[in-house]
């Protein structure tokens, strides 16, 4: 080599990672000796590709260093990497792994998104149906508390209504009532004005003591002008059976059956015949006939026969109750009473009866 070239330089010396860290202080080189490490001044020096490389100055070598012969193995074919280009390579690969975690996120947001979504639009569609639901059924039950309030309403009118009819039909009662009352109270004046006092009197004397004695007053007056009269039939002896019977309450009266019963001949008329009335000894359909006592006898009496008997019956029926206290009324009422079984007895014996007898 000539005297005249300068010495090669390391092609490296501006870029070298560890030629820079040295030459700033950063690394220092510590060999494997105790002695401690001399300060230095990395400046470039020349530097030659072929020669081996020398140890450092004022630094002592270690007993196991061991020289090895250098060998130029030429210069590295390929493109050797700046520190410059190691960090922007770093850069790179980290821009690279950002931008595929920034193209990975995205990726991940629209699926979240999407699920979001989805879970969104159920949760809306059940929120719709469910209010659909609701809305049916509160507009049923508005329908039904509509109808409900309707039948209240027609409730309460008709109730109402029911309520002034029947005011009404009990004030007309009343009133009606009223004047019936005060029609029988003048009617009562007008017949006690009529009413003989005497026969009044008797009948309070009867009713001091009840007695079914005729030879009373009260009684003795009835006998003569009605019972008598009422019960004086044509055939005599007879109606003295049937008087007698009537009085000792033994006189049974019942309708003729189908068949044809035995009769009892009676000398002056012949009773077994349906159509002839055995006390009248009249020809008349018998509807019915009687029995006196515990006789088996029957005779066929015609309907006014029947009605005469049925009147004094009656008569004597009614003040057998008040004999035995089981009527409890006043003297009027009471006396009223024997005056219409009186009147009955007396349209009997006229022969005004009711048809169905």
């Amino acid at each position: 080599m000539e005297a005249s070239e300068e010495p090669k330089q390391c092609p490296a010396r501006g870029s070298c990672p560890v030629f820079l860290a040295m030459s700033s202080g950063v690394v220092r080189y510590a060999p494997s000796g105790l002695s401690p490490v001399p300060e230095r001044n990395f400046t470039e020096e020349p530097w030659n590709a072929n020669s081996p490389p020398q140890p450092e100055e004022g630094l002592p070598t270690g007993p196991s260093a061991v020289s090895v012969p250098w060998k130029n193995l030429g210069p590295s074919k390929g493109p050797r990497e700046s520190p410059g280009g190691l960090v922007e390579a770093s850069a790179s690969r980290k821009e690279a792994q950002a931008e595929e975690h920034s193209a990975a996120d995205p990726l991940d947001v629209s699926r979240l998104r999407s699920s979001s979504m989805e879970i969104r639009e159920k949760g809306s569609e059940f929120l719709k149906e469910e209010l659909f639901k609701a809305q049916k059924e509160l507009k049923l039950k508005d329908e039904e508390c509509e109808r409900l309030c309707k039948v209240r309403a027609q409730l309460e009118q008709e109730l109402e209504e029911l309520t002034a009819s029947l005011f009404q039909e009990a004030h007309k009662m009343v009133r009606e009532a009223n004047m019936k009352q005060a029609a029988s109270e003048k009617q009562l004046k007008e017949a006690w004005g009529k009413v003989d006092t005497t026969l009044f009197s008797e009948f309070q004397a009867w009713r001091a003591s009840p007695t079914l004695d005729k030879d009373c007053p009260f009684l003795e007056r009835v006998y003569r002008e009605d019972v008598g009269p009422c019960l004086d039939f044509t055939v005599q002896e007879l109606s003295a059976l049937v008087r007698a019977a009537v009085e000792d309450n033994t006189l049974t009266i019942e309708p003729v059956a189908s068949q044809t019963l035995p009769a009892v001949k009676v000398p002056t008329v012949e009773c077994h015949n349906t159509n002839t009335c055995a006390l009248s000894g009249l020809a008349r359909t018998c509807h019915h006939r009687i029995r006196l006592g515990d006789s088996e006898s029957h005779y066929y009496i015609s309907p006014s026969s029947r009605a005469r008997i049925t009147a004094v019956c009656n008569f004597f029926t009614y003040i057998r109750y008040i004999q035995q206290g089981l009527v409890r009324q006043d003297a009027e009422p009471m006396f009223w009473e024997i005056m219409r079984l009186r009147k009955g007895m007396s349209l009997a014996k006229l022969g005004f009866f009711p048809q169905e007898a």
